[in-house]
């Protein structure tokens, strides 16, 4: 289940919020990458000892090319300032029951400031929310919001199907000064707020962040397994009804492409076909944005068909839209591939968040 490995850090490569990219050599001399959380393990440094989860590394799976530290042996960090104060510095605890469960304050707990405001809350007050099944759809919804409304505040709602960790995310790091904030939710942690439920978490962007759009898509590095429902964006599903349940409006960013070699994923996802055909029960705004090219367009008009029975198909104007995902302050990537690659995955995303910015009250 896990491959450990033991090894030395020759150097700090660079560093984002939250996180630390190491270059580690191993006892026989092989090099490998590595991955460090400092408010988990402590802040490493060259020299120190390192101990390693490589195993996902090692098999070529999701991890962004890292193996994990999951601790500097030798060096242990000190107990957090508040390790002896009992509940009253929090007890919300994520990634439940593995080694590296965190301790956090959950935004409505009894400890928290804001536990008064999330006690009274029951609406979202129709706050417009875009639901993804990608992490790579942020930058494009968030550049589509802003495309319109540069005053717009948007939060951003981090669930678990994809990294736990908030700090995994370049991207999230990269995007920091355009959000009024993101709030980890479910067993995801080291956002701004953390919340135990998505319902929670949406009604704290409402009510503490004072978003007037959101944003739910799941951190970097999904799971899928090729079959209908083995897919961790399938929850984009159960986000429309959250979304709906507590007022709000929800938007759909299809996952759109012309260039996924996969059959499944052109026109529209399968994916996006069962989250939203399936799994959503609610009614939610799936927006296709003008300006896709024909033969994708009537793919994906054709796919969106059945669909119209519960959703409403919401088109888009697309101009300007490419210019703002071209002036994105972070690199757009989906699947390995950029901008021009796949313009219509983007583009989709967008249109989207130019849909979502409209509806605010």
């Amino acid at each position: 289940m896990v491959r450990w490995r033991s090894g030395t850090v020759t150097a700090v490569r660079r560093r984002w919020a939250g996180a630390a990219e190491l270059d580690v050599v191993l006892p026989d001399g092989t090099p490998m990458r590595a991955l460090a959380y400092p408010a988990l393990v402590g802040d490493p440094e060259p020299g120190d000892r390192v101990l390693l989860n490589a195993g996902a590394l090692l098999m070529g799976l999701g991890t962004g090319g890292y193996a994990l530290v999951v601790a500097l042996p030798d060096r242990l960090p000190p107990d957090p300032p508040q390790a002896a104060d009992t509940r009253d510095a929090g007890h919300l605890v994520k990634a439940r029951y593995t080694p590296l469960q965190p301790i956090l304050l959950g935004v409505d707990e009894e400890a928290s400031p804001h536990h008064e405001v999330l006690a009274a809350a029951e609406s979202l007050d129709g706050m417009p929310v875009v639901t993804a099944d990608l992490h790579s759809a942020l930058p494009a919804v968030l550049a589509g919001i802003h495309a319109d409304a540069p005053d717009a505040q948007v939060a951003y709602l981090l669930t678990d199907g994809g990294a736990l960790p908030a700090w995994f995310s370049r991207t999230l790091a990269g995007l920091a000064d355009r959000l009024v904030g993101t709030v980890s939710v479910g067993q995801a942690f080291g956002g701004d707020l953390e919340a135990s439920t998505l319902h929670s978490g949406l009604l704290a962007a409402r009510h503490v962040l004072r978003a007037d759009v959101a944003i739910v898509a799941q951190g970097p590095g999904n799971l899928g397994t090729g079959t209908r429902w083995g897919f961790s964006g399938v929850a984009v599903g159960e986000a429309v009804n959250a979304v709906a349940t507590l007022g709000g409006r929800p938007v759909g960013s299809l996952r759109i492409s012309a260039a996924d070699p996969r059959p499944r994923h052109r026109g529209v996802s399968h994916h996006s076909l069962t989250a939203y055909g399936r799994v959503a029960l609610a009614a939610a705004d799936l927006v296709v944005p003008d300006g896709l090219d024909p033969a994708l367009a009537d793919e994906v008009d054709a796919a969106l068909a059945p669909l119209a029975q519960r959703h409403r198909i919401v088109r888009v104007p697309s101009d300007g839209l490419d210019a703002a995902l071209r002036a994105s302050v972070v690199p757009l990537s989906t699947m390995g591939r950029g901008l021009d690659a796949d313009h219509g995955y983007f583009l989709a995303a967008a249109a989207a968040g130019r849909h979502a910015v409209h509806l605010r009250g």
